[in-house]
């Protein structure tokens, strides 16, 4: 899971599985709490199960400026590919 599209699929599906998001929400602009209506708690909830994927730390920093799925995916995308 290193390129933009493995991320954002895995990313999707997550959001589909875990949050009862339906796939024809889930586009690279969704804002994910206006559109998706996820919350604080939500936003948390994603952060740690992407953790356990990626197998890296993820800095609550790295997500405060984030708004939308593909803020997600690139946040993600650049953490699995930065030398550990």
């Amino acid at each position: 899971m290193h390129s933009y599209e493995e991320i954002y699929k895995k990313i999707s599906e997550i959001l589909v599985s875990d949050f009862e998001i339906k796939p024809e929400q889930i586009k690279p602009e969704v804002k994910l709490f206006e559109d998706l209506d996820l919350d604080s708690i939500d936003a948390v909830d994603l952060i740690v199960r992407l953790q356990k994927i990626i197998k890296r730390k993820v800095n609550a920093d790295d997500f405060k400026q984030i708004r939308t799925l593909d803020d997600v995916v690139k946040v993600v995308e650049r953490l699995v590919n930065a030398p550990e």
